[in-house]
């Protein structure tokens, strides 16, 4: 053991390990993240493998001693732990100075004040490098622990990596901060508001680095000058006894958590703000995951500390730490699958069916008003944002209706700008000016396979962070949906009214045709027939020409009563049983020997459109008993039952006792039978409005026709 203390034994191992652990996944995650591969960046993931390699080197030491192999085989571990930390002082200026742009231009402010601080610490590192590899500038292990520094290359008596460490170290961290005061200006979107947030984090990451540096070279003026004392030559456990170990031990605690706390913070501005990936926005994802890293290293590091410390079988180290594996990863998995219901809770009002058809059906405002609900939803569920405005823009800009503004009554800024603000649909987010946008600070463009459709201007969120990548994908793509969803409900508008206008024009027409045929072109006939059979009765010319004009007679008398398939457009809050009866009578009387009526329930007021549908659907399975119900027997009898109920909706039943549709199925192929398309067409557009349509027709004969309208179909 070191100490011989539980607790202080088993926080070495465990903190040492758990820098580790946080410092590998640091490095491997940057680097697979990132946006770009640049040198910088390679240069941010060698500095943290190198602190994760020194934590592994120090871990092993640490266990080393708590087991039986002593410290004779540790003296590998004890040289390549020092390369690491050589290097991270250094690493760490030039990481800090690629971050606040050093390399970024020529003739810079911080170029003029750093360049003669870089090259020293470039050549002093260089140095010490050189000096661990040719020279022996550090006692061995063994030489450490007694206080013995023979065949080692000194200063003054001194190891010269005790005497040249120290002001290199400082430099290195003393440095970084006076740039991190006055970094240059970013070249990438948001970089100068990710420095802005993040540089706390990393002073702070700097202080904790110095106090490290300061007592480490505490300790090795104390270890100097310890060795230069007349004191016999004998380990430090032999001059002071345990409490000086453990002295030793609380210092390298000391250390290990002020190492700790750094990277912490260092990893907190990394995945809070993107510092080094290059991401335009934080992802909310990558904040989870080094959460959950946090977490599984401290389970981890804590579990292998107690299994050095306390040393069961094998068998029992590898079940506790498998179950303690599959453990978090169970609780990992467990909040997977929270957050995903989470998201899905959130995006439910918009992939949920938004009744779009429906709302031909209403007026332009109740749509404005469900767009405005979706559009809170986002906004306030989602982002969490003071203020926005969702501002259509192109070609669908006269059919999305006015802009949507989150509050509903905010005053919406000067737009005057707003068409040349996104030069390319590429860019995902684009800073706004504040003073120039009423403080709007951000804009994101809208886009389909056309260009830009619009634009959702966003102020800042309500607890001063930044937006991550998931909500602004996730607002981008239901901001979208919502300008479409608008556009298509006035474009299907505009559809329906135009056939509507249509089918009005085309009664009407057809009502004046009628009209001539009967009141003009019918007599007139009729007359020339009654003029020409007078005197020529005898002649066969003439007798050929009066029979032409009696059959063309009978054609347009025909043609006059057959059913006219339509009727006038019912207005709002017409009786529907009564625009039934006046359809039927006036269409369909003389087709049936008798037609029986049943109306129970109040009957509601319908929209009218939703009443033509209905009464379009009603004309057309009365058209087809009509035309169909007698089959081949053109004298059979043929009867027709309506029925017209309301409870919870409404159900109108269409009856006839003609041959039924399986006569006709069976029917040979020259009989006058319908396709069946009739049916199918207003089962479409029952079916749009809320509705259905069912058709039943036994074996015996006869066929019911089912309209069922309810809930929010009128």
């Amino acid at each position: 053991m070191i100490t011989n203390l539980q607790f202080l034994d088993w926080m070495l191992v465990s903190v040492s390990l758990f820098n580790a652990i946080v410092l590998l996944w640091l490095g491997l995650t940057i680097v697979l993240n990132a946006e770009r591969r640049t040198w910088g960046l390679w240069l941010v993931d060698a500095g943290l493998l190198l602190g994760s390699l020194f934590f592994v080197s120090h871990t092993i030491i640490i266990g080393h001693e708590m087991t039986i192999f002593g410290s004779h085989d540790l003296e590998g571990w004890w040289q390549i732990g020092w390369f690491p930390v050589i290097l991270a002082p250094y690493v760490w200026y030039v990481l800090i100075l690629w971050y606040t742009g050093f390399w970024e231009k020529s003739h810079t402010r911080l170029r003029r004040r750093h360049w003669l601080g870089a090259i020293l610490a470039s050549s002093y590192a260089l140095s010490l490098l050189i000096l661990m590899i040719v020279a022996h500038p550090l006692p061995t292990y063994l030489q450490l622990t007694v206080l013995r520094f023979s065949n080692t290359t000194t200063i003054a008596g001194y190891p010269m990596m005790f005497v040249l460490y120290p002001p290199f170290a400082v430099l290195c961290i003393l440095l970084p901060l006076d740039a991190l005061r006055h970094p240059e200006p970013s070249q990438r979107l948001m970089g100068d508001l990710a420095r802005q947030r993040a540089r706390p984090w990393l002073v702070a990451a700097s202080a904790a680095m110095l106090i490290v540096t300061l007592l480490l070279t505490a300790f090795m003026v104390w270890v100097a000058f310890r060795s230069r004392t007349r004191l016999p030559r004998i380990s430090i456990s032999e001059i002071a006894g345990l409490s000086v170990n453990q002295l030793v031990a609380v210092f390298d605690l000391l250390l290990e958590c002020l190492i700790c706390g750094a990277i912490l913070l260092l990893g907190q501005s990394i995945v809070s703000y993107e510092i080094f990936t290059g991401k335009v926005l934080p992802r909310r994802g990558f904040f989870r995951q080094w959460r959950s890293t946090i977490l599984l290293a401290g389970v981890i590091s804590g579990t292998v500390g107690y299994m050095l410390y306390w040393q069961p079988l094998p068998v029992f180290s590898l079940v506790v730490l498998t179950t303690v594996m599959i453990a978090m990863y169970a609780l990992f998995g467990w909040r997977t699958f929270q957050h995903r219901e989470t998201y899905v809770a959130r995006l439910r009002p918009f992939v949920s069916s938004q009744r779009m058809v429906n709302a031909l059906t209403h007026t332009e405002n109740d749509s404005g008003v469900r767009a405005w609900v979706l559009f809170q939803a986002i906004c306030q569920d989602v982002l969490g944002s003071e203020r926005a405005f969702l501002i259509p823009l192109g070609a669908l800009s006269p059919l999305a209706g006015p802009p949507l503004a989150y509050p509903r009554r905010e005053t919406l800024p000067d737009l005057r700008q707003l068409a040349g603000l996104f030069p390319s649909p590429q860019a995902k987010i684009v800073m706004l000016d504040p003073a120039q946008y009423s403080g709007l600070a951000w804009a994101v463009p809208l886009c389909n396979e056309r260009g830009v459709i619009g634009a959702l201007l966003l102020g800042p969120r309500l607890e001063r962070g930044l937006y991550t990548e998931e909500e602004i994908e996730i607002a981008r793509a239901s901001a979208e949906r919502i300008l479409d969803m608008l556009a298509g409900e006035q474009i299907a508008r505009r559809l329906v009214e135009i056939q509507r206008r249509r089918f009005s024009e085309t009664r009407v027409i057809d009502l004046r045709t009628r009209r001539a045929l009967h009141d003009d072109i019918l007599p007139a006939l009729h007359l020339a027939a009654l003029k020409l059979s007078g005197p020529s009765r005898t002649d066969p010319a003439v007798k050929d020409v009066i029979q032409v004009l009696i059959e063309t007679h009978q054609k347009i008398s025909d043609l006059i009563h057959t059913p006219a398939g339509g009727a006038a457009i019912p207005a709002a809050g017409d009786d529907l049983a009564a625009a039934l009866r006046e359809m039927v009578q006036q269409d369909y009387s003389a087709a049936f020997n008798a037609i029986h009526w049943q109306a129970n329930g109040d009957l509601p007021a319908l929209d009218p459109l939703v009443m033509e549908v209905v009464i379009g659907a009603v004309r057309e399975a009365v058209r087809n008993a009509a035309l169909h119900g007698r089959g081949e027997q053109s004298g059979r009898s043929l009867n027709l039952w309506i029925t017209i109920q309301h409870a919870d909706r409404l159900c109108i039943g269409v009856r006839d006792d003609g041959v039924g549709m399986a006569y006709r199925a069976a029917a040979p192929h020259d009989l006058p039978s319908g396709s069946g398309g009739g049916l199918t067409l207003h089962s479409t557009m029952l079916a749009i409005i809320g509705g259905e349509l069912v058709v039943e027709s036994p074996l015996e004969g006869g066929t019911r026709v089912e309209i069922r309208v309810g809930g929010e179909g009128y």
